[in-house]
């Protein structure tokens, strides 16, 4: 934003020319030639020049050009001349005023009139106040005056708040106080490390008598020290404001409010900037700023001596602040929150999860949570075997294998110079069809099918789970990328969530959504007609979902995704059965080798999707499935029904991954690998 004086200054330079082509003229022989040398030396900020075409005092009324200037803190001042009246040595003369506000301010346009008078020294402009503007009256003065509304709240589906109410030190003046506002002004946004423009802005056309906050800062972010050399500078005062401000939860979907949090607010904020304005810097607070903040009235206003306002010239109503309703529940969000926390410790982690029936988004938790951290809805991971739900799909929508059709889960797979292999060389035995394949995960099993799906229906079934479209939130979103492949190796490595396949936790836990559901639907945070995504919603294969479901349900109950340390298997969580999948894919995250654990799935209405970076040593799926389990027994009563009472330390089932099986269902889990060489 460029600061007001240069604006000032191309202003002036405009009206150079035509100022020095009347300069030469000491007199003047009509009203005409004497008003436009006033307005002209006046627009150009010459005030000694333009008090000279008057019959008052130089300095008096060079001081009051001045003054005003600097009163309404104006960016701009554009005269044109309009009628005189002429009745012989007297004449009175309009002129249309056109005053810039500044930046985010309107334009006060109004009708001046000045009356002439021709004397020795030709026609002068009689002086009074009221030549700045009919309306001003003698020892009355020219302010600006702002009514910011308060900023609205953000609400959960169920009406709970989602920003506390938070008390925090406003820094400001009383223009009248200060000795020299530049320098006091100046010294105040040096202490707070703040851009001393827009507070400038904001004094200079202040009331005088009033106290104008300017920085908002929260008690932990400044020392008392600070505090104390701050009321040393003349008129600098602080008064403590109660705003909502901190996230109750959702931090990052909620978003943080600027203003307060952080310094140097006007140069982290797009567009009109008022100093001491609340901004929403992320999440929703950001997305729905006008919605939320408002914007304020403004009044150009009359003072009298002694700061009273005395008259109103000209108001502009602002627009009032108002609420905002979310998607999110801040149950389901303190599931979630609770179980990345209690499960976590400091590994970084997300849980998403969706209304399956909708795609409205019940709760995006990360761990460790702050406003900083969207990564729930923007982290680009890898989903490894996870991305059998789209694979799968795609084999059963193509052709290429049915549910119950033999497909082979070896040690390892070839698929032109890339080899996939199970963890620790594992195999399924007995003919294993799709459905047990993808029950334990098995890598070569679907990397081996990528030759009969094809690149083209792997592309299609991932545009029908939303991978890669072009849905959005009002918050940043990583949809997910797919790029279609274009060899048998890409295609193989697709298959089980590798190569170029990206996706966020938010695009998988909507991806378990449309097997719920049976038709995935495009995401939404808010319940507002502008996040009313035109992505229409997408029916899925009815009998590949039922498979899908089956499949999903299985791998749960008996195959991979059934281990949870925490109380008991995840399967046996509440009456509801849950679906899912687990999956860990290596991937380079801030120049690290890092395993991101995997599980997506659902269970009743409720699509979840976790993901955990930990380290390549911690291979497996536990810190997903714990987490998982964690929220599915946190969840309140209505999303997950009919919660059994736990039986304390029951003892977590043995596994039999990779051993060969005794009997029919102790098959050994071919789990999830990394291709060789990544």
């Amino acid at each position: 934003m460029p600061p007001r004086p240069l604006r000032r200054a191309l202003a002036a330079g405009t009206s150079a020319v035509l100022v020095a082509a009347i300069a030469g003229c000491t007199t003047h022989p009509s009203p005409e030639l004497a008003v436009r040398a006033f307005l002209l030396d006046w627009q150009g900020g010459e005030y000694e020049s333009a008090a000279r075409q008057t019959t008052g005092d130089v300095d008096e009324v060079a001081s009051a050009l001045e003054r005003t200037l600097r009163q309404l803190d104006l960016a701009g001042l554009k005269f044109e001349l309009g009628g005189i009246n002429q009745d012989g040595d007297t004449a009175t003369a309009k002129f249309d005023v056109s005053a810039d506000l500044g930046i985010g301010d309107p334009v006060w346009e109004y009708t001046g009139s000045m009356a002439l008078e021709d004397g020795d020294s030709g026609w002068k402009i009689n002086w009074e106040p009221n030549v700045i503007h009919p309306d001003l009256g003698a020892d009355e003065r020219l302010a600006v005056d702002y009514d910011v509304p308060d900023r609205g709240q953000i609400y959960d589906r169920q009406g709970q708040p989602l920003v506390a109410e938070q008390e925090v030190t406003a820094f400001g003046v009383v223009p009248d106080d200060m000795g020299d506002i530049d320098e006091g002004v100046n010294g105040l946004a040096e202490l707070l490390d703040e851009d001393p423009g827009p507070l400038l802005n904001r004094v200079r056309s202040a009331p005088p008598e009033q106290f104008q906050p300017l920085v908002l800062v929260r008690k932990r972010d400044v020392e008392g020290t600070v505090t104390r050399q701050a009321k040393r500078i003349d008129g600098v005062e602080t008064k403590q404001v109660t705003i909502p401000l901190h996230p109750e939860q959702a931090d990052a979907a909620v978003g943080e409010v600027a203003g307060t949090v952080g310094h140097n607010v006007s140069s982290r904020v797009a567009g009109p900037y008022q100093a001491g304005d609340t901004v929403g810097l992320s999440g929703l607070q950001n997305a729905f700023q006008q919605r939320l903040a408002g914007t304020a009235s403004t009044d150009v206003v009359t003072l009298d001596s002694d700061g009273a306002q005395t008259d109103v010239l000209r108001r502009w109503p602002g627009e009032p602040s108002g609420s905002l309703s979310s998607t999110l529940d801040s149950e389901v969000q303190e599931a979630a929150e609770g179980s990345l926390e209690s499960i976590l410790s400091n590994k970084p982690g997300y849980l998403v999860a969706v209304d399956s029936g909708s795609g409205e988004v019940l709760a995006a938790a990360g761990n460790p949570g702050n406003t900083e951290d969207d990564g729930a809805f923007t982290k680009e991971y890898r989903p490894g075997e996870v991305f059998t739900i789209v694979s799968a799909a795609a084999a059963m929508d193509s052709g290429a294998a049915g549910p119950d059709q033999q497909v082979p889960c070896e040690q390892s797979q070839k698929v032109g110079d890339r080899t996939f292999r199970n963890p620790n060389d594992t195999a399924l035995w007995d003919a294993p069809d799709l459905a047990r394949g993808f029950a334990y995960t098995c890598t070569t099993a679907f990397a081996g099918l990528g030759k009969d799906v094809g690149g083209d229906a792997l592309a299609s079934a991932a545009e029908d789970f939303g991978v890669g479209g072009d849905w959005r939130l009002s918050v940043p979103t990583h949809t997910g990328e797919f790029p279609v492949p274009s060899s048998a190796e890409d295609t193989a490595a697709a298959m089980v969530g590798r190569g170029d396949v990206t996706v966020s936790p938010l695009t998988m836990a909507l991806v378990a959504g449309a097997v719920a559901d049976g038709t995935w639907h495009p995401p939404r945070l808010s319940v507002t007609e502008e996040e009313r995504d035109s992505t229409p919603p997408r029916e899925l294969n009815a009998d590949t979902v039922s498979a899908l479901q089956d499949m999903m349900e299985d791998a749960v109950v008996e195959g991979s995704a059934s281990g949870a340390d925490i109380s008991q298997e995840i399967g046996q969580i509440g009456q509801v059965p849950v679906h899912g999948q687990v999956s860990t894919a290596t991937q380079k995250i801030d120049g690290k080798k890092t395993a991101v654990q995997w599980f997506v799935g659902y269970q009743g209405d409720v699509a979840v999707a976790v993901a955990i970076e930990v380290k390549p040593a911690l291979g497996s799926y536990d810190y997903a499935e714990n987490a998982v389990s964690e929220f599915l027994l946190r969840m309140p009563d209505g999303y997950v029904e009919d919660v059994p009472e736990l039986a304390e330390n029951a003892e977590n089932p043995d596994s039999d991954l990779g051993e060969a099986p005794d009997s029919e269902g102790s098959d050994g889990s071919a789990g999830t690998s990394n291709a060789a060489g990544e």
